[in-house]
């Protein structure tokens, strides 16, 4: 990828994060993190709702079920390693109970929210 297509693709990255984060205001979270890095992996999003904490990858394609295939085993684990360290930096919210959400980001459609997308557990 050249540098204008990453650059392209950084910016609409960045913009369907922040749809992202409205839709989850709009569901009655409380945006904690937006692009939380750590030397694990990159959480995208980190949102609270009560005792519900919920790791959030945020994926943009030119349709849902491309976004969909897009999130990797690979990237789910770095996801739930960055989780771990949020946590063990957060130790207040270690009661609380967690989940890894993704939403889903294509033209012409409202955001398609899965909730627990995947288990610590899995590949």
């Amino acid at each position: 990828m050249n540098g204008k297509a990453r650059q392209k693709a950084y910016h609409r990255g960045r913009w369907a994060e922040r749809l992202a984060s409205f839709w989850l205001l709009l569901q009655g979270y409380r945006i904690l993190e937006r692009s939380y890095r750590t030397a694990a992996g990159e959480i995208d999003l980190i949102a609270r709702r009560g005792k519900l904490l919920v790791f959030v990858e945020v994926k943009a394609r030119s349709s849902l079920d491309l976004a969909q295939a897009a999130i990797a085993p690979r990237q789910k684990q770095r996801i739930q390693r960055a989780a771990a360290i949020f946590l063990q930096r957060h130790a207040r919210l270690s009661a609380c109970d967690c989940r890894f959400d993704a939403i889903l980001i294509a033209p012409k459609s409202p955001p398609r929210h899965i909730r627990d997308a995947w288990r610590e557990s899995s590949d």
